[in-house]
């Protein structure tokens, strides 16, 4: 079972990567996700709860000893107050008045205000060299500083740990700061419902709702279910949902969407989905799920976090120890003071808390454009996408089709053959059987149908009154052996049999979406180098729809294994680059699975469809695929500026440091100032 714990005084991105190993090689946990930024833990054991969660916490603790892993949700601790650092600030100023001090008592001075700024940082090292955790930032700077103190330099000692506070002090607040922009944007979780009951209106948990169930929704409320109006008219902000920041009118008989706001009138709505299945509850599980699937960058920082610290302590001690062994290297002080420095530098925190907050700030910024992407992996892998391939119907089209002409063959009427298609097409929710029952209008009785056969691809096979009715494409009635005219048009066409007669074709159309075009000529020039359409539907249709909206290569009349083989050939010759796959239906699920990136549409998407894909389109529009590449673009250059700024300045700073011209205020910089700037510069993710 997959189980989620929450984290509290977990502040080092550093220490949250060595729980996360550490947990992995646990024997009852078969899988670990640690989200730093989140704050939480999603393991998967078949043990209980009672069982793992002691043991969870023991070997964390191991590691940090402040960590807290809780199994549910726990309000934050309070922030200290003033008092907290009183120690501190008395310790600063005691610091500055030792330069005023006579020279036989400026040591005392100097010891006591280090003692005062520094004991928090003292105490943790000898927690943690207790627990074995020897290299950890809090050791390496107590050594650090106590080794300016044995050669002499007590000033900068204590200075460089004034320093060292201040800085984690601001960096701790930036990625507190950082995680409140990111789950600011995820606040669309609804607190409560009005259940309408027989004893009136009633303020329940939205969870506690069923489905047939009656609530009401006020002026600037959310949304707590999905639903369908049953009186009232009203505006709704939808932005948290899809990012559409033009309000949404909505009356009796509409769908509304759990996570909308409603701006101004009383809605009564029925629902139609628990809360668990819910827009709302899909959306915070597709966000909150993404941190577990990694970039590769994330992960080559994880291993060379592992390399990074071990190798500059090696390089301080050989620092330290091996130039005064040799004559003319200058004295012990002078090189031991440059290896104290390199220790200052060896804690990779700046890459390790940036990096992830980046790629989860271009999720969340994506989410707020409604872009669902499910991993940061995907998010990188998006730079690489140089091909794209559509399926046709509600994708490139609206799928919103519509019965233009009934065309009638072999002595039956126009309205026998809609009514055979209407009851061959009964128990069909693809949008063309949808379209067919609208036309109908009357109600089916589908107690009269003896049998029902979906034919992957072709179309329906029905018996009702004593007869055998076909509904499909050409290719059922090649497969059935009936005799039909060719018919030259546009438009899809669904032909009906009656016993082995033809006895009618139905012409529906569909209509292309209004930013179709435009979004694959953004697409074009964001990079894309090929576009492809794999449609079931004919080659008239297709190319034609095609050639309307500028793709590049069209495959028509495609069974699903078809598009399966299409998909894996396209994938096979780009040597390049990586393909992406857009669809939207059930039978688009197997290509979704196997594309390097699948889109789902959101809206009018299966669920299997968007189950299968690693990027939902919250609005079904096209032209956010583009805006999810340049999403991507921007989260890749943050992150590289972030991985280029902090080991140039750190390399910068150890290479002047051999050379005796750094020192370790220059040092505490390229620590803690390096990880405050990369944090900030982080946050230009979530703004797209």
């Amino acid at each position: 079972m997959k189980k989620k714990y929450y984290i509290r005084n977990l502040d080092c991105g550093h220490c949250a990567g060595k729980i996360e190993e550490r947990l992995n090689q646990m024997e009852e946990l078969s899988s670990v996700k640690l989200d730093f930024i989140q704050k939480t833990l999603t393991v998967e054991t078949e043990k209980s709860e009672k069982y793992i969660l002691p043991r969870i916490n023991r070997e964390a603790k191991k590691l940090e000893a402040d960590v807290e892993i809780y199994a549910r949700e726990k309000p934050e601790e309070e922030k200290s107050g003033w008092l907290a650092y009183l120690p501190f600030g008395l310790g600063i100023l005691l610091f500055a008045a030792t330069f005023f001090l006579p020279e036989d008592i400026q040591l005392a001075g100097f010891l006591v205000s280090f003692l005062m700024i520094g004991y928090k940082v003292l105490l943790k090292s000898l927690k943690n060299i207790r627990r074995g955790q020897i290299f950890d930032e809090n050791f390496l700077m107590s050594i650090a500083t106590v080794g300016a103190f044995v050669i002499g330099e007590y000033a900068e000692g204590v200075a460089v740990m004034i320093f060292y506070n201040i800085g984690e002090f601001f960096q701790d607040l930036a990625v507190e700061r950082s995680r409140k922009s990111i789950t600011d944007l995820m606040d669309i979780k609804p607190d409560y419902a009005n259940l309408i009951t027989e004893g009136g209106e009633k303020k329940t948990d939205p969870g506690q709702v069923h489905i047939g169930d009656r609530i009401l929704v006020k002026p600037g409320e959310k949304i707590p279910l999905d639903g369908i109006v049953l009186e009232g008219q009203s505006t709704l902000d939808k932005k948290a949902l899809t990012g559409e920041s033009v309000p949404e009118e909505t009356a009796k008989g509409s769908e509304v969407l759990s996570g909308s706001i409603n701006l101004n009138g009383l809605l009564k709505i029925e629902v139609t989905k628990e809360f668990k299945d819910s827009t709302v509850s899909k959306i915070l599980n597709l966000v909150e799920n993404a941190s577990g699937n990694k970039s590769r960058t994330e992960h080559f920082i994880t291993k060379f976090a592992k390399v990074y610290t071990p190798f500059v302590i090696l390089a301080a001690a050989l620092l330290s120890l091996v130039p005064p062994l040799f004559s003319g290297f200058g004295n012990f002080d002078s090189w031991l003071y440059r290896g104290l420095t390199f220790l200052v530098i060896s804690c990779p925190c700046a890459l390790v808390i940036s990096i992830p907050l980046g790629f989860f700030g271009g999720i969340g910024g994506a989410s707020r454009n409604g872009i669902l992407i499910k991993g940061s992996n995907y998010l990188e892998g998006l730079n690489d996408v140089n091909t794209i391939v559509f399926d046709k119907t509600g994708t490139l089209t609206k799928g919103s089709f519509e019965v233009r002409q009934i065309q009638s063959e072999s002595g039956f009427s126009e309205k026998e053959v809609l009514r055979y298609a209407a009851y061959c097409e009964s128990f069909s929710n693809h949008p063309i059987a949808l379209s067919i029952q609208k036309a109908y209008g009357a109600e089916v009785d589908k107690d009269t149908v003896n049998s029902y056969e979906e034919i992957a691809g072709h179309g329906t096979r029905i018996e009702w009154n004593g007869e055998k009715v076909l509904a499909g494409n050409r290719k059922l009635m090649e497969k059935e052996k009936i005799c039909f005219p060719q018919t030259d048009t546009a438009d899809t066409v669904v032909y009906v049999a009656v016993d082995g007669k033809l006895a009618g074709r139905l012409l529906i159309a569909d209509k292309i979406k209004a930013d179709t075009k435009q979004a694959i000529e953004k697409l074009k020039k964001s990079g894309i180098r090929k576009t492809v359409m794999l449609t079931g539907d004919s080659r008239k249709v297709a190319e034609t729809v095609g050639r309307e909206v500028g793709i590049d290569e069209i495959k028509s009349e495609l069974l699903p294994q078809d598009k399966v083989r299409f998909l894996q050939e396209i994938m096979q010759k780009n040597t390049t680059g990586k393909t992406a796959f857009v669809g939207d239906g059930i039978n688009d699920a197997p290509v979704l699975k196997i594309a390097d990136i699948g889109f789902a549409m959101g809206g009018v998407g299966s669920d299997a469809a968007i189950e299968a894909s690693d990027i939902v389109l919250m609005t079904d529009e096209l032209s956010k695929i583009a805006v999810a590449k340049r999403i991507a673009a921007k989260t890749r250059k943050v992150v590289t500026q972030n991985i280029s700024f902090a080991l140039g300045i750190k390399a910068l700073i150890l290479i002047l440091t051999v050379f005796g011209l750094g020192n370790m205020w220059e040092a505490v910089f390229a620590d803690v100032g390096v990880s405050l700037l990369a944090v900030l510069n982080a946050l230009r993710c979530l703004r797209v």
